[in-house]
């Protein structure tokens, strides 16, 4: 009897990725700081200049001159670890400084820092089911991996319900004893489908149950809000949740991730949080680059104002096309392919005829059938990049003879099984 051959097993895996036009392939790619949105890509004997199209640095804070010098003088000062966990030295001022700055973001008593936006969600989301004896989870059925994984680590019984569906939240909350501890979980703008929650009328149906609220705002902190709090902050209803989570790499330009609520509640996530507990701190250099990034939004919207004008030029630009675009009022612009190999060909002939680099989002962040190219404008992007854009994808499209899809597709409950 042979034994388990491995590596014919993980070849097999990989082989099926690529036959079904999914394998990811990550270009090596250097930010320039003073030149975002253009980068070079970085290839075994030159460099290869090219124009982002795709980054999640939506405001282009990470190469902000305050955020920048922060993190300069920080470095100097501090060195560059943290030099432990949080409970074993790794506690340092500038991380305190930063939740409490965080906190009073989101008008909560207290926030919690974490590595990531998703070890933010998992620990957070796993702590709650796991404490709150014989909970219930409510989960929006396009909510990201590290909410459904959390939701799957807390051992909680887990409800899905239709995305943005009031309705469908309520059949589900109105079947379960009133008594006991139930959580409703969603995101305010979908990183992948651009959309905007229905906040409000999902807060309310939690609230009339007796459930918790937890929203996740990842990809709308530092972009909206008055002062950069997110769609919540813009609808004026930050007080309708009880935890906030948020992310530090996106419209923040570091890297990070944060939950803020009450004060008991974020002090039960540090004490019976793994995902706290047993990992090193943040660096204080990225504390520091986070902490100003944070100040400097809660007083500067010339970044938020001229992002969502450069948003409205490229949505009116790739309309006047006739590139279809999935309808969001929000700053995430996905162009609709529907199939996974021409979207990655999309994607190539973009980057090597064009110099735009667009990553594909195929299966499974996104349905099968809704392979799209997510487009990310920023305040950097000009007018002549979005003509260059626009001109390339007509361009790329007609040589692929691409027959787009208007469809966002319904993920489904068993990818949250």
């Amino acid at each position: 009897m042979s034994e388990f051959n491995y590596d014919s097993h993980f070849g097999k895996l990989l082989l099926t990725l690529k036959r079904e036009g999914r394998y990811r392939v990550f270009i090596e790619l250097l930010r320039k700081a003073g030149s975002f949105p253009e980068a070079d890509q970085f290839l075994q004997s030159e460099r290869a200049p090219m124009t982002v199209w795709c980054s999640n640095d939506y405001l282009g804070m990470g190469q902000n001159p305050v955020v920048l010098k922060a993190m300069h003088e920080t470095l100097e000062e501090h060195g560059a670890g943290a030099g432990g966990t949080r409970n074993i030295s790794g506690n340092h001022h500038l991380v305190c400084a930063l939740e409490h700055e965080l906190a009073d973001l989101h008008h909560k008593d207290a926030a919690l820092v974490f590595s990531s936006g998703y070890v933010a969600n998992e620990t957070a989301l796993s702590t709650l089911g796991r404490v709150l004896p014989n909970c219930i989870i409510y989960s929006d059925s396009h909510n990201h991996a590290s909410m459904i994984e959390g939701i799957r680590h807390s051992g909680a019984e887990k409800h899905i319900f239709q995305h943005s569906d009031p309705d469908d939240l309520e059949k589900k909350l109105r079947a379960a004893p009133a008594e006991q501890p139930k959580i409703v979980a969603f995101e305010s703008v979908y990183s992948m489908g651009g959309d905007i929650a229905p906040m409000l009328e999902l807060a309310n149906v939690a609230r009339k149950y007796g459930a918790l609220t937890y929203l996740d705002e990842t990809h709308a902190v530092g972009l909206y809000g008055p002062r950069g709090g997110g769609l919540a902050e813009r609808e004026d209803l930050l007080n309708f949740f009880d935890v906030i989570q948020g992310g530090l790499g996106k419209g923040f330009g570091v890297v990070g991730g944060f939950v803020t609520g009450g004060a008991d509640l974020i002090d039960v996530i540090r004490s019976y949080g793994n995902g706290f507990i047993f990992t090193t701190s943040m660096p204080p250099v990225v504390a520091a680059g986070a902490l100003a990034s944070v100040r400097y939004l809660k007083t500067h919207s010339a970044e938020r104002t001229n992002l969502f004008r450069t948003v409205g030029m490229v949505r009116e630009m790739l309309d006047q096309a006739g590139i279809p675009l999935l309808k969001t009022e929000s700053h995430i612009l996905p162009v609709m392919v529907g199939d996974s190999r021409l979207c990655k060909q999309a994607a190539d002939l973009l980057l090597e005829k064009h110099r735009i680099y667009i990553q594909p989002i195929n299966y499974p962040t996104v349905p099968r059938g809704t392979e799209r190219l997510r487009v990310t404008p920023s305040p950097l992007h000009t007018a002549a990049m979005a003509d260059q854009l626009v001109s390339a994808l007509q361009e790329v499209f007609d040589q692929l003879e691409v027959e787009f899809t208007d469809t966002v597709g319904e993920i489904k409950e068993s990818a949250q099984a």
